[in-house]
């Protein structure tokens, strides 16, 4: 017999797993990175030419849904982090820092891979086993941010623990 995730629970490891996407962690971080993305042509498509159409259609949304990102047609810069992107672009440093220092996943596990594992690794556990994990700082980091970020939280995409396959143009 399974037992049910109180809803606090749930849409956190939903926030998560939305915050831990492939194509949100890459858009977080390009515009942290390298500043605004403008309007020019293929500038969009040029800075995410990993990712699939889809992924980067979902990607913005997501960003928009939960205000991570700004986005103004009229402006030359089209997309730009809000302060909460602004915090969570801090949180996936962390994240990263933490696991380039502790070789998690792997010593040559890439940017966005060590974000994704370490901030999944601190996923809560629904029936804990009496042992309490140890404070981190990417833990620390991200119940800052759920704390004061609540809306992502009400937004978790319950989607997002899978890759989106929607196609599409991207914005």
């Amino acid at each position: 017999m399974t037992r049910a995730l109180p809803d606090i629970l749930l849409n956190e490891r939903r926030a998560i797993r939305t915050l831990t996407l492939r194509g949100l962690i890459r858009l977080i971080t390009e515009i942290d990175d390298n500043g605004p993305i403008s309007h020019r042509y293929g500038s969009l498509q040029g800075a995410f030419g990993d990712l699939t159409p889809g992924q980067l259609r979902h990607a913005i949304d997501t960003a928009r849904a939960l205000d991570l990102v700004h986005s103004d047609e009229t402006t030359p810069d089209r997309y730009r982090l809000t302060e909460s992107g602004e915090a969570l672009a801090e949180v996936y440093d962390t994240a990263a820092r933490w696991a380039r220092a502790s070789q998690f996943p792997t010593t040559t596990s890439d940017f966005v891979t060590r974000v994704q594992h370490t901030l999944r690794l601190h996923i809560p556990d629904p029936h804990p086993s009496g042992r309490t994990p140890a404070a981190t700082a990417p833990r620390n980091a991200l119940a800052d941010w759920l704390q004061s970020n609540p809306r992502a939280l009400d937004h978790a995409d319950a989607r997002s623990s899978q890759e989106p396959a929607e196609g599409g143009r991207a914005a």
